[in-house]
């Protein structure tokens, strides 16, 4: 696993924390709320396609 995706990770959630702060501020509370959804989900989708990798180098391993 690369140390990139990390990285990437932390970055997404650093990014929506400041939006989500910044919109908080501004009184745009729903607006904050879903960006700070849809930072989450593109993190899992991200991890969710790191776990399908592993699953498939698992299966290639094993010959399954």
């Amino acid at each position: 696993m690369d140390v990139d995706i990390i990285f990437k990770i932390a970055a997404i959630g650093i990014l929506t924390a400041i939006i989500g702060q910044i919109l908080k501020q501004t009184g745009k509370d729903e607006i904050a709320t879903i960006a700070t959804l849809a930072g989450l989900i593109i993190v899992l989708i991200m991890v969710l396609n790191l776990v399908g990798d592993l699953f498939t180098t698992l299966r290639t391993i094993f010959n399954f």
